[in-house]
């Protein structure tokens, strides 16, 4: 099931999915001497929240990035920090491990793993080039797409998929950006063209893109 907020909630495993929260990305621009609003893990948060109460799953699987930097899950505020664990308190939670945040510390609720597999699905970062043998559910690529509407074009982030053996998610973290489905990073992996999904406030809309097409 995916849902418009861009996660993914698998009821036959009462697993609720999301894909790269880059939690604390303004602290770590702050360290770097950019600064941001430092609400990006409060309000990342606050949506994962709502999403946890809503489908009441008993596992929470996060593909990866879910801190921006490796030390990302140190400087959480105390508040936030105790959020998350009274989170992982109702719900089993798997941090796989992503390009940003490579080594997890042992203090984070749940358990961490490279990848993570259940059933006929593997969960990992980063897809893997070539056609899964199984079922892949992935992020890293923050998708995006761009339609026209009205007159104006509109881009929203997006899910893309094969509609066989391979899922992409968008990014779910508050200060993220995203990579248009038609540039090459993408599109190689959905060479018979992606289905798309783009995210709207309570529904997601549908289109193919043709093989080399671009979205917009």
């Amino acid at each position: 099931m995916l849902d418009p907020a861009g996660a993914v909630f698998w009821p036959a495993a009462s697993m609720l999915i999301f894909a790269d929260l880059h939690l604390e990305k303004a602290a770590a621009a702050a360290r770097r001497g950019r600064l941001l609003p430092p609400y990006d893990s409060r309000t990342t948060l606050d949506r994962m929240a709502l999403l946890l109460r809503h489908y009441r799953p008993t596992r929470v699987v996060a593909l990866g990035d879910s801190f921006h930097d490796e030390e990302g899950a140190l400087s959480l505020q105390p508040a936030d920090r105790q959020r998350l664990a009274l989170m992982a308190d109702g719900a089993a939670f798997t941090w796989v491990l992503g390009n940003h945040d490579p080594a997890l510390p042992e203090s984070l609720p749940g358990h961490v793993v490279p990848d993570w597999a259940e059933g006929p699905l593997v969960f990992r970062h980063e897809a893997r080039a070539g056609v899964p043998p199984e079922g892949e559910l992935c992020g890293h690529h923050h998708p995006k797409a761009s339609v026209p509407v009205r007159g104006l074009v509109v881009t929203r982030p997006c899910f893309v998929t094969d509609g066989h053996r391979r899922l992409m998610l968008p990014a779910f973290g508050a200060y993220t950006g995203g990579l248009d489905v038609s540039d090459a990073a993408i599109a190689s992996l959905f060479p018979r063209g992606p289905r798309i999904f783009l995210l709207g406030r309570e529904r997601l809309y549908h289109f193919q893109l043709a093989r080399g097409a671009r979205a917009a």
